[in-house]
């Protein structure tokens, strides 16, 4: 069998259609969009539509998307904005956030002028939701709460309409990091009363390098990246044409094929779970697997012996690619700090995450692999 590729939380492959929407920018439409002539109209153009295509997708103005380089440029740009320009001196945050928010948190938290907590998580890894209303109602600061609206290594799904009305009770800027959700969900942001929020296209089968930050326009901030008017003046730098198209075009087609996609999506996940049970007893799975979680993650763990300790590099020469954790912590001598904040003891945890391009017979045939390697 060819790769089995069951690591889709860290990338998808670029969708065929996408391809096809992005290359004529990258061609013969070449045109720099801050240029007054016909090629650099024509791109304005492009860019415009996408805006207004992820504006509709997300029920928001075009106005209110900012195009940024992914998730992590995002979610810096909302953290240093809350800090510099709306005035929030205390940070929340939880310890299974993704390192593009804690190592953004950590940098700007001087433990004076400003400062953080940790919500506490429940035994399942969802957010103490009691913790985080007494940690807002005791801070005379003000607060953001940033919560990523699904975790990326243990899928679980944030109550993302019961924080956003703690942080309106308390008066708190709330920023969501979706990049699991964006492309994967409805999200209708006019249900969802939040400030900012961040998603990357290689997340659903669009480009790598290309991203968006949802401003809510009741809020003026300040640029992150400075020397130029694009973005009306919020992000400097000529735009990625092609990769912006691409998001657009990707989340159209997310959005077009939702229902049916995800319902395939689920049973793999749904089939991978029975399988796992039946075929390795000792498995057990991190996170609120069968709740009020993704249905394209499964993170598992299994026991720790001297012929597990080696599970992914054996998976790996078995031509199957999966996680040990994030994709960003891959290959790094430090375990899941998602697992270690699950405080799920010694085990060898691995997550698998699912596209519409997996199959059963895939799954089979990492059960089979699994079942000789461990």
């Amino acid at each position: 069998m060819e790769k089995i590729y069951l690591d889709n939380a860290a990338t998808t492959s670029l969708d065929r259609e996408v391809l096809d929407a992005m290359l004529p920018y990258m061609t013969t439409s070449f045109g720099n969009p801050s240029s007054v002539y016909s090629y650099g109209r024509e791109t304005r153009l492009a860019v415009e539509t996408a805006r207004k295509t992820v504006a509709r997708h997300l029920n928001v103005k075009p106005g209110e998307i900012f195009f940024t380089s992914g998730g992590t440029e995002s979610n810096n740009t909302a953290i240093s904005a809350s800090i510099r320009d709306l005035g929030c001196t205390h940070i929340i945050t939880s310890g299974i956030e993704h390192h593009a928010v804690l190592h953004t948190v950590e940098h700007y938290c001087d433990g004076e002028k400003i400062t953080s907590g940790f919500v506490k998580l429940l035994p399942d890894g969802h957010v103490d939701l009691k913790d985080l209303e007494q940690q807002l109602a005791a801070q005379d600061r003000k607060c953001l709460v940033t919560l990523m609206h699904a975790n990326n290594e243990i899928g679980n799904l944030l109550a993302i309409n019961a924080v956003s009305a703690l942080c309106r009770k308390y008066g708190a800027v709330f920023h969501s990091d979706c990049v699991q959700t964006v492309g994967h969900y409805p999200i209708d942001l006019e249900r969802i009363d939040v400030d900012f929020i961040s998603a990357s296209g290689h997340k659903f089968h669009g480009p790598k390098g290309a991203g968006i930050l949802y401003v809510n326009s009741n809020l003026q901030i300040k640029p992150f990246i400075f020397g130029g008017g694009q973005e009306r003046n919020m992000r400097a730098g000529t735009e990625n044409v092609y990769g912006i198209v691409g998001f657009a075009k990707a989340l159209d087609l997310a959005m077009a094929n939702y229902e049916k996609e995800s319902a395939y999506i689920r049973d793999l996940k749904d089939y991978m779970i029975t399988q796992l049970q039946s075929k390795i007893p000792s498995v057990k799975f991190n996170g609120d697997y069968k709740g009020s979680c993704l249905y394209t993650v499964l993170s598992a763990s299994f026991p720790l012996t001297e012929r597990s300790e080696m599970l992914l590099f054996n998976l790996d020469i078995h031509n199957i690619c999966v996680s040990g954790g994030s994709a960003c912590s891959s290959g790094a001598s430090q375990g899941s700090h998602v697992i270690a904040a699950l405080d799920a003891g010694d085990a060898v945890p691995v997550r698998f995450s699912f596209s519409k391009y997996n199959t059963k017979e895939e799954i089979d045939h990492t059960i089979d692999a699994l079942k000789e390697l461990i």
